[in-house]
């Protein structure tokens, strides 16, 4: 029987593409960096800050630091009010979840910090029980350390959780950790990043009916 679900944020609840790929090729621009397509900038979404310019960057020798803090200034500038909207259905899906008793958290590998004002401004305080940003762990997807330490925090086995994402780093991660996984096919990932996943659905009111 499931008791939780864990879930991924950005491309998963909410739109946030478009305002991280600005600022990828934001921080590309002032940071001299070889230019990179918008493709290329939505293929590393899901990785933390510091995983991100050794993929995007591979004949690169880049000061992740330096990268990590230029993206986080102006990811401020870009994340203007209204920004970032919630996907169709989320909202309400996650009372009813929540209505039936399930735990809903979210494992991102965007900070805390981000993550807590992201989660009050959209006005989902009231469903979402645990947050676990990248900070929190010392490895992030598709690593299952952030599954793995949601479990432990919850008291529940594998078997009793989904893990819902949008990328292959979400996938795998629940997969590394034993979970039952669910694709959203309308975020930032591909669908033939999803191929693993137990279940993909194409509108968040469909995880309904894969609760057992």
């Amino acid at each position: 029987m499931t008791k939780a679900i864990i879930l991924d944020f950005d491309g998963t609840l909410a739109d946030t593409a478009s305002v991280i790929i600005q600022t990828i090729k934001g921080t590309i621009k002032e940071l001299g960096l070889p230019s990179r397509t918008d493709e290329e900038c939505r293929s590393v979404i899901g990785l933390r800050l510091i995983e991100t310019p050794p993929v995007l960057f591979p004949e690169c020798n880049v000061d992740v630091d330096l990268y990590a803090s230029t993206y986080r200034r102006l990811f401020n500038i870009f994340n203007t009010d209204g920004a970032v909207q919630l996907y169709p259905n989320v909202k309400e899906t996650l009372a009813e979840l929540k209505d039936r008793g399930m735990t809903l958290t979210i494992a991102s590998s965007r900070s805390n910090r981000s993550l807590t004002e992201y989660i009050v401004n959209l006005g989902l305080s009231d469903t979402i029980t645990y947050i676990l940003g990248a900070d929190d762990v010392a490895e992030g997807k598709p690593n299952p350390e952030p599954v793995l330490k949601t479990l432990d925090e919850l008291k529940l086995s594998p078997d009793e959780v989904i893990v819902v994402g949008d990328t292959s780093f979400d996938i795998d991660m629940g997969r590394n950790a034993g979970t039952r996984t669910c694709g959203v096919t309308y975020g930032i990932g591909s669908t033939e990043g999803l191929s693993k996943a137990d279940w993909l659905i194409g509108d968040f009111a469909e995880i309904m009916n894969i609760i057992d």
